[in-house]
């Protein structure tokens, strides 16, 4: 029967490695607000690509936990993000998620910014009112081969060695010019570690999805992964796809900078991308010249995860919403030349990933219901865990 500690000294002392975590990592608010002070608030999370704001005035919003940023492009073209709290009162001043707009306006009081963040309207203030004193607070933001990330830190980690060792890897697909063709919430009713453990071991996908399982290897052991992917890496280089492999994340990330890594994974030998029958969904990204039968394997620090094929990417978000709820934001990307209806059909190229997701919240939610219990206590974590277990040593130490 479950006997957790009554602190969080306790709670983090207690932890055995290579076991899953205590109860009270998942139950205790005190646990969830360090997390927010010492995590949450501290990383940096995707809020999209740069092919959803093109033009000046377009926009989009980030909701992690208590915090809401606006990430817009600004009168000069760049990227700017501002904290989505009104100076007047404080009320939410965008509630759409995503727009073009010439100027933020409150729904309150109708307090009127413009896109460089400026109050630049507010009515009945008196004389003394310095309108230059009350623009938008600032968010960090920044880009990463076209990813767009927002931090809801003033001294964000470092995302400059991302930038800088990414840069091979990443403009093999061409990311910084592929677009954004669909994206779909899915809400968890769990805890965020929850979500992300599931996110990063295989050891459930034989069981839990059919469908992805048929076409990838991950599900299987390590030698027998290694066994079953020589037909990958035979391929690669007449593909057009080089051997790399970058591990900078949990115990490895370097110090003031955001955790990232990229690693190639093979399917089974006769599928060629992640879709209903391993077939072809859209046209080869970047200069790729044929299929592998692999795909690439992305991260950039807790929250974002990408998974790279030949001719799409998937990109999954996990944001806290609060200690029980998270939201899992998949985005799907093609080559920015591609025209729908010709080049690629919505339904196939998103259904692998949808279903997949679907079939995750309902692990996720029964994960949970099971941890709440007072018969729960942290079990032994396999050999195909040994991503998890690196995120929840992780988790325990930035929690020290």
């Amino acid at each position: 029967m479950n006997s957790e500690p009554r602190s969080i000294s306790e709670l983090i002392a207690g932890y055995k490695p290579g076991h899953s975590l205590g109860q009270s990592f998942y139950t205790d608010p005190g646990v969830y607000e360090l997390e927010v002070e010492r995590i949450i608030n501290r990383s940096w999370i995707l809020a999209g690509h740069v092919s959803q704001l093109i033009e000046p005035g377009d926009f989009r919003v980030l909701n992690v936990g208590r915090e809401s940023a606006i990430v817009v492009r600004s009168k000069d073209g760049g990227l700017k993000a501002f904290a989505n709290v009104c100076r007047h009162r404080g009320s939410v001043v965008c509630t759409e998620l995503e727009g073009r707009v010439d100027k933020f306006v409150c729904p309150y009081h109708g307090w009127m910014y413009d896109i460089d963040g400026k109050l630049v309207a507010a009515r009945s203030m008196g004389d003394g009112f310095d309108m230059s004193a009350h623009s938008l607070k600032t968010v960090s933001v920044g880009e990463i081969h076209g990813l767009i990330f927002v931090c809801f830190s003033d001294n964000p980690p470092s995302i400059d060695g991302a930038i800088k060792d990414m840069r091979e890897a990443m403009g093999m697909f061409d990311f910084e010019n592929l677009k954004v063709v669909a994206q779909k919430s899915y809400p968890i009713p769990a805890n965020w570690k929850l979500s992300i453990e599931n996110y990063q071991e295989c050891y459930h996908c034989a069981t839990a999805h059919p469908e992805y399982a048929k076409l990838h290897t991950m599900m299987l052991d390590h030698d027998k992964r290694e066994r079953v992917s020589r037909h990958m890496y035979e391929r690669m280089g007449s593909c057009g796809i080089k051997d790399i492999e970058i591990n900078c994340t949990a115990n490895n990330t370097r110090p003031g900078e955001i955790g990232f890594s990229y690693w190639r994974t093979a399917m089974f030998n006769k599928y060629k991308t992640g879709s209903k029958n391993g077939e072809a969904v859209a046209p080869l990204l970047g200069d790729i010249k044929d299929y592998d039968g692999g795909h690439a394997d992305l991260s950039f620090g807790a929250f974002s995860y990408l998974l790279a094929y030949n001719d799409h990417v998937v990109a999954y978000v996990f944001t806290p919403i609060d200690q029980g709820h998270t939201n899992c934001e998949v985005y799907w990307m093609v080559r920015g030349d591609a025209e729908e209806g010709q080049d690629y059909d919505l339904d196939e190229l998103t259904w692998l990933w949808d279903v997949t997701t679907e079939a995750d919240k309902k692990i996720i939610v029964n994960n949970s219901k099971g941890v709440h219990s007072k018969y729960y206590e942290p079990g032994p974590l396999s050999e195909m865990e040994d991503w998890a277990s690196n995120f929840i040593e992780w988790i325990v130490a930035q929690l020290k």
